[in-house]
């Protein structure tokens, strides 16, 4: 069980958010996009400081409940048995991947990065496009009905401040 959730951190968001970071600020260390690490005497260490606290913990949050409640992990070999509709999957389709986000943003501010941040948004607009036509895609397949009454009550980006009860709707997902 260990070496199974091993290998999705290090494989998923350890290429997310350190190996390709890595490689950005190596190419990128001596032109005008290079990180401008100032410590903690910037303002922007602690800001980032303070999104990569939050983003790990909703990272570790949302992986157990794919682990206790799914039965799977996040990767798409290994995926979630049933579908999880608890914590803050009652607020957005997607929180795992504002965790990856939320560290991305945090590495930006907290090395004071603009290429960093260029990856943060590029790694967005990869998402925008894989998340609607091939993730969402499958979970339709493979959770049918249940899937889609999800998709039309839980909002896909924006989190919603009034979390979908899926059990108050008849569902028990």
């Amino acid at each position: 069980m260990v070496w199974r959730q091993f290998k999705v951190v290090l494989i998923l968001p350890g290429s997310v958010l350190v190996l390709v970071p890595a490689v950005i600020l190596w190419f990128t260390s001596n032109t005008d996009f290079a990180a401008r690490y100032l410590g903690p005497v910037d303002p922007g260490f602690w800001v980032g400081a303070i999104c990569g606290v939050i983003g790990l913990g909703f990272a570790l949050w949302t992986v157990r409940l794919f682990v206790v409640r799914g039965g799977g992990t996040p990767a798409p070999w290994d995926p979630p048995q049933q579908l999880v509709i608890r914590g803050p999957y009652r607020h957005v389709r997607n929180p795992m991947i504002y965790s990856v986000y939320m560290m991305l943003l945090a590495e930006s501010l907290m090395l004071n990065a603009l290429s960093i941040a260029i990856w943060l948004a590029v790694f967005f607009l990869l998402n925008a496009v894989y998340i609607p036509r091939s993730e969402e895609k499958a979970l339709e397949a493979r959770f049918g009905e249940t899937y889609l009454r999800y998709k039309a009550n839980v909002p896909r980006w924006l989190p919603n401040p009034f979390p979908w009860n899926p059990d108050e709707a008849g569902d028990n997902a």
